[in-house]
């Protein structure tokens, strides 16, 4: 009986190479994907920025005043609750709303409706954003089943925020402003509380910064938040301070100035 002989090969030093080659093609193109998607992502965050912006201004011009500020929202939509008092700490279930205190300024502590969360649901009714928002958040309140407190953006699904900024103190968050006006924010990432968290490491603030502004945190029209963590500063007034582009650690966010 003849044996039977195996003959066992292995890879070659060419084929092992064309293995080489092919990995790093494929990590590098996953890689270059990544970078792709979030330079699209930063591109999409001014796109988002000027849409609310044009859907404000529409709003002003058809309703004579500001979303979540409107005095007379529920002539048009129906009041939330009854009796008066409770519609600020009520989520809305449909367009059914509160009104703002006609102020001009859509600000936290005009508590008729909690206007800076009232802001997206007034867009909303009127048609000129999409989707469905409740006109108020809470501790511990995310994801209800009508909507979220605050529209996301498709960077990071990072949430967008308004607030009347005027803080000439400054602080650990923000840079000293003396001059009052209201701000979009992008980068919220807390659904408690849509301006705070941050989705954004320095080097995205700056690079939205240096397309729509100066590319400085402190000055301009747009400040970065989170200040001690993504700029390099001695203080809030320090408004030479520049970002740390060298921080990779994600918890940035922009703070956009869009108005009076």
């Amino acid at each position: 009986m003849r044996s039977s002989r195996h003959n066992h090969h292995g890879f070659s030093l060419v084929e092992l190479s064309i293995v080489l080659v092919i990995l790093g093609l494929l990590t590098g193109g996953i890689l270059a994907g990544q970078s792709l998607i979030h330079a699209s992502e930063l591109r999409a965050v001014t796109t988002e920025y000027n849409k609310y912006v044009a859907a404000t201004q529409a709003f002003r011009d058809k309703y004579f005043a500001l979303p979540g500020d409107m005095s007379n929202a529920t002539k048009f939509w129906d009041v939330l609750a009854v009796p008066a008092g409770t519609c600020n700490t009520t989520l809305a279930t449909d367009a059914k709303t509160c009104d703002g205190d006609g102020n001009g300024i859509i600000g936290v502590a005009d508590g008729l409706g909690y206007e800076p969360y009232r802001f997206w649901q007034h867009l909303a009714n009127a048609g000129l954003i999409e989707g469905t928002y409740p006109g108020f958040s809470a501790a511990g309140y995310a994801n209800v089943i009508f909507g979220e407190s605050n529209p996301k953006s498709r960077f990071g699904q990072a949430g967008w925020c308004v607030r009347y900024h005027n803080d000439a103190v400054g602080g650990a968050r923000f840079y000293a402003d003396p001059n009052p006006a209201h701000f979009l924010t992008i980068g919220a990432t807390d659904p408690s509380d849509p301006c705070e968290g941050g989705a954004m490491v320095a080097e995205d603030v700056w690079n939205l910064d240096t397309k729509l502004d100066d590319g400085m945190p402190a000055t301009g029209s747009v400040h970065v938040g989170n200040r001690t963590t993504c700029s390099i500063s001695a203080a809030p007034t320090d408004m030479a301070g520049t970002y740390d582009l060298a921080d990779r650690a994600i918890g940035c966010f922009a703070i956009v100035r869009w108005g009076t």
